[in-house]
């Protein structure tokens, strides 16, 4: 099933310019990271986790919108792409509630910090951040691709502020929340980091 086609069987046929113009944004040239393979890698874990979900086709929905506005110069990508999902969705026989819940969800992910009993959330920030408990190779590609979407800033610059993103993941008390998620990535995603922190002091 391609992108679209998956769209459209969790949004309706009616709802294929969606589909199609979130596919377009996914595959934009400037993107090396938040591209259509990290887009199906979230869609398909929030699949796995859609059991630990109160409405998992919320999720799937949030997923689609979390990076579809993404410009590495700008802090804002989450809000922006939060305003476009209320914005496409408000044409669809989508419930106001349900787009509601989509809008907070793409927001959530600009800090990927849900809270206690948000399971919702939980389960969209623990497979927006599945890649940090990747396989090693895995893990430096993705870090990889991500210098690649922020080549116009110069390496001390870029180092630093890495470095400081890395350390407030360390610093979180968990960085997954769903226990399948926990379980399988937590151990691995901070020896990576730590592994990523080390790279870039030395």
């Amino acid at each position: 099933m391609d992108l679209v086609d998956r769209w459209v069987a969790l949004a309706g046929p009616h709802t294929r310019h969606i589909g199609t113009e979130l596919d377009r944004r996914y595959g934009e040239s400037h993107r090396r990271y938040h591209t259509r393979a990290h887009l199906v890698a979230v869609l398909d874990l929030v699949d796995e986790l859609a059991g630990h979900a109160d409405d998992p086709d919320a999720v799937r929905i949030a997923a689609w919108f979390h990076d579809a506005v993404y410009d590495p110069e700008r802090a804002d990508n989450e809000e922006r792409s939060a305003r476009l999902a209320a914005r496409m969705l408000a044409d669809t026989d989508v419930p106001d509630a349900v787009v509601a819940r989509v809008v907070r969800l793409v927001e959530l992910t600009a800090t990927h910090a849900p809270e206690e009993g948000d399971r919702d959330g939980q389960v969209l920030c623990d497979a927006d951040l599945a890649v940090l408990g990747a396989e090693p190779e895995r893990y430096a590609a993705y870090a990889a691709a991500v210098r690649e979407e922020y080549a116009f800033v110069p390496d001390e610059f870029f180092r630093a502020g890495r470095a400081e993103v890395l350390n407030g993941l360390l610093a979180l008390p968990r960085l997954f929340h769903t226990p399948a998620a926990r379980e399988r990535f937590e151990e691995r995603a901070r020896a990576n980091v730590r592994t990523e922190l080390l790279l870039l002091n030395a």
